[in-house]
């Protein structure tokens, strides 16, 4: 698990990466930022992903910025758990 790899829901649909990226600087080094798209018009989903250079920074970003309201939108800011298989094939019994 990335301990570093920040989860960000209830962003701005207006916000773009480079706001995303900005924001998280004052928390430190932030190593990529990334907004989640939808897949045909390419608008923001309302969630991303940052990853901050040490387990450190990503703490003190989560206690800087979650539930922080940023464009009228309260930020929900933890750290990123790792992804489970989206469904589990099962055998019929």
């Amino acid at each position: 698990m990335n301990e570093s790899l920040l989860h960000v829901g209830n962003l701005p649909y207006s916000i773009e990466p480079d706001d995303l990226e900005a924001m998280f600087l004052n928390a430190g080094v932030v190593v990529s930022a990334n907004l989640m798209k939808h897949k045909y018009d390419h608008r923001s989903r309302g969630y991303g992903f940052v990853e901050m250079a040490t387990p450190e920074e990503a703490l003190r970003a989560v206690e800087m910025y979650n539930g922080r309201e940023i464009r009228e939108r309260k930020l929900a800011v933890n750290l990123a758990r790792p992804r489970t298989a989206s469904f589990v094939k099962r055998t019929a019994v």
